[in-house]
């Protein structure tokens, strides 16, 4: 249904534009027929081409209004609503200390499992300051 509607509302936005651009403005745009219509190679009188695409702007944009609203409602449906205190994941409680699950692999994690497989170091005394050599 709503890949219809979706296919719709494209082709009533492509028209508009067709419609639009085949109007006559002040700088005479692209008009229809070679002459400004009025000719005989025209396919209508100006006044009749005016009319013609005028009602046809508005019916056009009426039909893109409308499919806009449509769509937006059938993609409002699809979606319920949801609170940020769903998506929170509840806390498992975990003993300090206790080993940490394997995640997805990062470095850090990597780098965070060698530390805590690695025995601790004894403590060393500190290193007395050095004395001063002569040449």
């Amino acid at each position: 249904m709503e890949t219809v509607l979706i296919v719709v509302h494209l082709l009533i936005v492509m028209a508009l534009a067709v419609v639009v651009l085949l109007q006559r403005s002040e700088g005479g745009g692209l008009g229809i027929g070679g002459g400004g219509g009025g000719g005989p190679g025209g396919l209508l009188t100006g006044r009749g081409q005016a009319n013609v695409l005028t009602r046809s702007t508005a019916i056009l944009g009426a039909a893109f209004f409308a499919t806009s609203l449509i769509l937006a409602i059938v993609a409002s449906r699809n979606t319920a609503p949801r609170s940020i205190i769903d998506g929170v994941a509840p806390s498992s409680s975990t003993v300090p200390g206790a080993p940490v699950p394997p995640s997805s692999g990062g470095v850090l994690d990597q780098l965070n499992q060698i530390q805590r497989s690695a025995p601790p170091a004894a403590p060393t005394a500190p290193l007395a300051p050095a004395p001063p050599r002569s040449n």
